[in-house]
């Protein structure tokens, strides 16, 4: 285990001990602590921590007494951020049962893979999400669905809100749907709770770009080792406001924007829709002093010409990931609000964070240095040597936020562990590096090398940079077929609005070709005014490299 990383660490213990209590204790230390603290603020409505668990006890209660879910079932939950997600997420906690959290933009085709995958009985979703779900009590296990309208928790008179937030709650006469507001009313109280820390407590599914997705077994123990981290890390206190504009059913939004801020006792200023109008707005009006977000959203939010420093001031902490974040955008983050964006690292097998970047001293489009009890190396992928600083390699994680292992998936949990030293390793499937200092960067995915002419091409090393010219406000390189190279490097690139149509195509390649080594540079690149992105605002690289496939194919017929 390298050290290097101690001499640059927070003035805070290097260790953490885990509490040996499930995350339902959490909401209900904070509810005891501070009943009138207020818990979630939600387009001009707010609960307090009294509330809150509250309304999580009765709707524990009902999925108990009612719907019989049992200690271990698979309960999903499939709406976007809203009270209703934290209140579902908690009270399914509460009876001991496993959240299955599934991205709300899935179709019905998509969502039978998850249902099937965990033989799924019950399920709490959005009223707007019914049309993809109803379909599925026809042909899957699916039985028995609790509706939630998000109109239900706003407020009266409050301006701006999203379509699926202002919808009035519908009724329904199918006997298999159970109305939210009927449920919290019918107040039936749950049993003792007997959940203990090494429980099952959640399975986040892996994004499934290189197969199927995967369930990853989270106990109770593994999501309160970066609960608990994120709470130290950022200096959290009851009196802290997290804007929560990261999807729920993603990994680092759960934590660090639901589980942190219960754990702490502070506010969510939730929303259900990105707005970068609207985030501006909360923030101003909520004085919002934390903000765990992505590179991609910010970069819109940095965007938006009537942005102003009085608008940010209360903010501590602006941190995140997702992919590079553009140097300039960062110094002109720094000129208006004196805060550096401070990014992190981790995926769905650790619970969001295994790095993070400390905040008194963080590098730009780096992934920071391992967390709390973490133990982070670079080896070999193919013979596992471990590697020295500035070496390239896979980056392996062992911690305690690390799964227990993928559901129902025993071969691939074979492959995906390493042992060394006695220590049982992840294999992240990325490519990285840690410098001098023990500060990790993203080389690529192991799965996303480009081989140009028989050189080895990192894409995200290319695209950082790309962030280099003023005029790229996002980049994503990929490889496109060449019938004579095998691949060849092309950039998709998202101009600054002042310099669409001021530069072209062939002006950035010609740039590139002085900033980086003769096989690395694109020799192709296309203007885009977006990307594709998943829900969690990741760039779909491999949909843009299956275009470029669909249209080599064409040429050839």
């Amino acid at each position: 285990m390298q050290t290097k990383h101690f001499e640059f660490w927070p003035r805070l213990t290097k260790s953490l001990t885990i509490p040996e209590t499930s995350l339902y204790d959490n909401l209900q230390v904070s509810a005891a602590r501070y009943p009138e603290q207020e818990a979630i603020y939600y387009y001009g409505n707010s609960l307090t921590y009294r509330q809150l668990k509250d309304e999580v006890d009765s709707m524990a209660g009902y999925l108990q007494h009612h719907l019989k879910v049992s200690s271990g079932e698979k309960v999903l939950l499939f709406m976007q951020n809203s009270p209703q997600f934290v209140i579902g997420y908690y009270a399914i906690l509460r009876v001991g049962a496993v959240v299955v959290p599934i991205n709300p933009m899935l179709k019905s085709n998509e969502l039978d893979f998850y249902i099937k995958d965990c033989e799924i009985t019950n399920g709490i979703v959005g009223q707007e999400l019914l049309p993809e779900v109803e379909p599925l009590l026809e042909t899957t296990t699916l039985e028995h669905l609790v509706v939630a309208a998000y109109s239900d928790y706003k407020g009266e008179h409050f301006e701006g809100i999203p379509p699926e937030v202002a919808a009035p709650g519908k009724r329904f006469e199918n006997p298999n749907y159970y109305e939210w507001n009927d449920i919290t009313a019918a107040n039936l109280q749950p049993q003792d709770l007997t959940t203990g820390a090494d429980d099952l407590a959640v399975l986040p599914y892996t994004s499934g770009t290189t197969g199927l997705p995967k369930g990853c077994m989270h106990t109770n123990r593994t999501v309160q080792a970066n609960t608990i981290g994120a709470h130290f890390w950022a200096r959290a206190t009851p009196h802290s406001r997290s804007l929560m504009t990261l999807p729920l059913f993603h990994v680092t939004g759960m934590v660090n924007s639901m589980h942190m801020p219960i754990y702490s006792g502070s506010t969510m200023v939730i929303m259900t829709r990105w707005n970068r109008e609207m985030a501006q707005r909360l923030i101003r009006e909520q004085q919002c002093t934390h903000w765990v977000t992505i590179s991609t959203m910010l970069v819109d939010f940095l965007a938006n010409p009537e942005l102003k420093a009085e608008d940010v001031a209360s903010l501590i902490g602006i941190s995140g990931g997702g992919a590079a974040f553009p140097k300039a955008l960062g110094e002109k983050l720094y000129t208006l609000t004196g805060l550096e964006f401070t990014e992190g690292y981790g995926l769905s097998e650790t619970i969001a964070q295994s790095h993070f970047n400390p905040p008194e001293r963080p590098k730009m489009q780096c992934l920071g240095i391992p967390s709390f009890d973490v133990d982070s190396r670079i080896i070999d992928p193919v013979d596992h040597r471990e590697k020295g600083p500035g070496e390239i390699g896979e980056i392996v994680v062992n911690g305690p936020q690390v799964m227990r292992g993928y559901y129902n998936r025993p071969e691939e949990n074979e492959s995906a562990f390493i042992e060394k030293d006695g220590k049982l390793f992840f294999r992240t499937g990325d490519i990285g590096r840690y410098d001098e200092e023990g500060y990790f960067f993203i080389v690529d995915r192991v799965k996303r090398m480009i081989n140009a002419s028989g050189y080895n091409v990192w894409p995200t090393e290319v695209e950082s940079q790309l962030y280099h010219h003023e005029a790229v406000e996002q980049a994503c390189v990929v490889g496109i077929p060449h019938p004579r190279k095998g691949e060849e490097i092309k950039a998709f690139i998202i101009l600054n609005k002042k310099y669409e149509g001021e530069i072209s195509e062939e002006e950035i390649i010609e740039w590139a070709k002085h900033q980086m080594a003769a096989y690395k540079y694109p020799r192709v690149v296309e203007f885009r005014k977006e990307f594709p992105t998943t829900a969690s605002g990741k760039i779909l690289w491999r949909k843009l490299q299956e275009e470029e496939m669909e249209k080599f194919e064409d040429t050839k017929k």
